[in-house]
């Protein structure tokens, strides 16, 4: 996929099926509004879609709204729209390790097996709770990931839809990245930004959602190349 970089909502996701990547990541402003139609037009497209929410934002009028424009039954694309939500890391962390995985087994069990994806909404957003220390945090973050690879090196397709951070500096920067981050914010954005192949920053702007690539599979493949060498 070579699009520019400043590019607009409709034209990244018309070129999904066609982009090489079982990890994607978008992050910024409206990501729950934005998650929640991008729900919708998947399941317009006859995919079967598990939303794991943790930042509370899914909004099922959102599908609804794109079932309007789209002349489809919002009842029947809600129907492909599973919808499990996460209020601790803990729950989080059970979400992606044991529900996910139920989840993937009664889809699989109907007689036509659909197409799959899944969004994960607010993967970080639960980790952040001041209650839970560091030291449980990691673990826990470092487990969902490794679920969530081994998913991904199997054939399933993850979408994450992170809202920003709050923070003194964004939280997915490649000059953060490459700085010495031991905050419990830091770490979480810096091992989501490089577990996913793509990452996109969604801004909000008066003609519409607007998205920069700030990371990318030809990036990817440079990098792995000169570590070849």
């Amino acid at each position: 996929m070579d699009l520019p970089l400043g590019t607009s909502l409709n034209e990244v996701f018309s070129q999904l099926g066609t982009i090489d990547s079982r990890k994607i990541l978008f992050w910024g402003e409206g990501v729950g509004e934005i998650s929640s139609y991008v729900a919708g037009w998947m399941a317009g497209e006859g995919i079967h879609v598990i939303v794991l929410d943790g930042a509370n934002r899914f909004d099922p009028y959102m599908v609804s709204t794109f079932a309007k424009k789209a002349s489809i039954s919002p009842e029947g694309l809600l129907k492909r729209i599973r919808i499990a939500r996460a209020f601790t890391c803990y729950q989080m962390t059970a979400l992606v390790e044991e529900k996910l995985i139920s989840l993937f087994k009664k889809e699989e069990g109907a007689a036509q097996s659909p197409p799959l994806r899944v969004i994960l909404l607010g993967p970080v957003t639960t980790f952040l709770d001041e209650d839970v220390s560091d030291r449980e945090v990691r673990p826990l973050f470092e487990r969902l990931l490794r679920k969530v690879e081994e998913m991904a090196k199997g054939g399933v397709p993850f979408f994450f839809f992170q809202p920003s951070i709050p923070s003194k500096n964004p939280p997915f920067t490649k000059g953060e990245m490459g700085g010495l981050m031991n905050s419990k914010r830091a770490y979480l954005a810096r091992r989501l930004f490089q577990i996913s192949d793509l990452v996109w920053k969604i801004s909000l702007e008066e003609e519409g959602p607007k998205l920069v690539l700030e990371k990318s599979l030809t990036e990817i493949a440079d990098r792995r190349f000169q570590i070849a060498e």
